[in-house]
């Protein structure tokens, strides 16, 4: 699952000539953005999405960004070798999109901002998305479709599974493991060695001191 231990953002993008862009939403374009910002990033041959909003689309147009369909579209005649990054915010929607047919058996890229700050011994897996801002420390391990939102900040030895989003500014202390479909909202605290269980969420600027169980809503100080 986690197969990628990059130093540079160079690293990611040298096997990779072009993707799509899944979602016209704004985590959509803030992965445009990602991808703009690093001069060794694949082309970016424009968006997918099943039901775009008339305002996303013209968001894309004003920044001259193709939209190219619904996955089913794109996917029936978009080449194999052409890969996707899922930017599409709620962890449970990426679930269900990664495991569809027109996704299935293509191969996610993944997007690092340049001024993101990578650790030693960090392996990112496939599609995972790093904005501006971000800092990892070392042997974090962050699994596959996971996003990191500008400003986060992720300890030493944190492991997040799958389709995890750890939204803008939040601060994971270290050695914290962070389940499948987790959200971690923006400004919160996660005390180090705490276990956040599958999707579960974290509420903005909450801090969380103890263990969430599975499918759990907590927040405040201390988070409950």
């Amino acid at each position: 699952m986690i197969h990628r231990s990059p130093l540079t953002s160079k690293d990611q993008h040298r096997s990779v000539e072009h993707v799509v862009v899944v979602g016209a939403g704004g985590f959509g374009r803030e992965t445009l953005d990602v991808l703009d910002a690093d001069p060794s990033a694949p082309t970016v041959l424009g968006v997918v999405d099943d039901a775009p909003r008339a305002i996303d689309l013209d968001r894309l147009a004003a920044r001259r960004v193709r939209y190219l369909g619904t996955l089913r579209e794109w996917s029936a005649t978009a080449p194999p070798e052409v890969q996707y990054v899922l930017a599409v915010g709620a962890p449970d929607v990426r679930q269900r999109l990664v495991a569809a047919a027109p996704l299935a058996g293509r191969q996610a890229a993944t997007a690092v901002h340049p001024s993101a700050t990578i650790g030693s011994q960090v392996k990112l897996a496939a599609g995972v998305v790093i904005c501006a801002g971000v800092h990892i420390s070392t042997n974090v391990q962050l699994g596959a479709h996971t996003h990191v939102g500008a400003g986060a900040i992720l300890g030493h030895d944190t492991v997040t599974a799958p389709s995890v989003s750890i939204n803008p500014a939040a601060v994971v202390s270290g050695s914290v493991s962070i389940e499948t479909g987790v959200l971690v909202g923006a400004g919160a605290t996660i005390l180090q060695g705490i276990i956040l269980r599958s999707n579960s969420t974290v509420g903005a600027a909450a801090c969380v001191t103890r263990d969430v169980d599975p499918g759990a809503v907590v927040k405040g100080v201390p988070a409950r």
